[in-house]
């Protein structure tokens, strides 16, 4: 009797014992992996370029809560929150980071030179001393680039086909994204070839913004390319509505914008860009290291045209141009 009682306690102890074991297991299978980003969580763009990474994930066989764990951090435009929350994912010492941007890449790359970063959606990440080495990476990033500075002079070619007449040309950017003055540079450099005067337009907050674009429509003949910075991005809604009621031309990086009512954006499809990171991602937690992962330029670029904000601000643009249009928005 007392033998039966004492082969039941013990099966009871290990039977209670059980669940401690399999959750220990399950903690060290759980791998991590931490998101930054700096436009609003919030934001509908957002939430669809973070649902195409977490969907690729999952489709590589990464779930969360099984064998994945996925700490997020969006800093809504505040860079200074941006900082310490890259000091946040940084101490949780993570098997890999992924930064969403220019911007939370300066971050990051502040905080560690040895966890691997991926990122997506960055500007010449050779010029700003994010990566070295193309093919093979030497230090602890790598990841999905935009296209090079030089994209600023197609930029400026679409906006004398839609609008022949302008002269002046401002540059809304924030210091905030490393890569801005490259890209005026690249503005200046051209500019006497298409005929127009660039203005660099420095701005930090919203007020910024609509000071800045009010005081440049008072002058005739003027258009608008905004920088993909934090503060353009969180206030796009303020400048479409800025440039629509100024019946200024606006040339903008990505698709979204034109979506939200912009006029035209020639750039890539940085969803793409998402689902390719986590592939990277994906590499490194099953053992690759980041000199294995080159980093990879986009090869396809879109054109997008809103025509009812053409019609709206008084352009007819040239069916050419609308033949060439990878999407018209009507």
């Amino acid at each position: 009797m007392r033998r039966r009682e004492f082969i039941r306690l013990i099966g009871s102890a290990a039977g209670a014992g059980y669940p401690l074991i399999a959750r220990a297991q399950q903690g060290r299978l759980l791998r991590r992996v931490g998101i930054l980003g700096v436009t609003p969580e919030s934001d509908s763009m957002v939430q669809a370029r973070i649902a195409a990474f977490r969907a690729e994930l999952q489709k590589l066989g990464w779930v969360e809560g099984v064998n994945l764990r996925l700490d997020s951090r969006m800093a809504a435009g505040d860079v200074e929150l941006l900082r310490s929350y890259a000091q946040e994912l940084v101490a949780l010492t993570p098997d890999v980071l992924f930064s969403a941007g220019t911007t939370p890449l300066t971050a990051l790359q502040r905080e560690t030179r040895t966890i691997p970063i991926v990122f997506a959606q960055v500007s010449d990440p050779v010029g700003l001393g994010f990566v070295s080495n193309v093919p093979r990476p030497t230090g602890n990033i790598t990841g999905f680039a935009l296209f090079e500075t030089g994209i600023a002079v197609k930029w400026l070619e679409l906006l004398k086909e839609i609008a022949p007449g302008i002269k002046r040309v401002a540059f809304i950017y924030d210091e905030a994204n490393p890569a801005s003055r490259s890209y005026l540079s690249v503005l200046e450099a051209s500019a006497s070839h298409f005929n127009v005067q660039i203005s660099g337009a420095l701005v930090q907050n919203v007020d910024d913004i609509i000071r800045t674009v009010t005081q440049f429509a008072r002058e005739p003949n003027g258009a608008l390319i905004i920088m993909q910075v934090p503060v353009n991005s969180v206030h796009r809604g303020q400048i479409i509505e800025l440039a629509d009621r100024h019946k200024l031309p606006a040339v903008y990086f990505y698709r979204y914008y034109v979506a939200d009512g912009g006029l035209a954006s020639y750039g890539v499809d940085i969803i793409d860009g998402y689902r390719r990171a986590a592939s990277y991602i994906d590499r490194i937690l099953r053992g690759a290291t980041v000199s294995e992962l080159p980093v990879q330029f986009p090869t396809k670029f879109e054109l997008v045209i809103n025509l009812k904000t053409a019609k709206a601000i008084g352009l007819a643009i040239p069916p050419t141009l609308i033949a060439r249009a990878d999407e018209v928005i009507e």
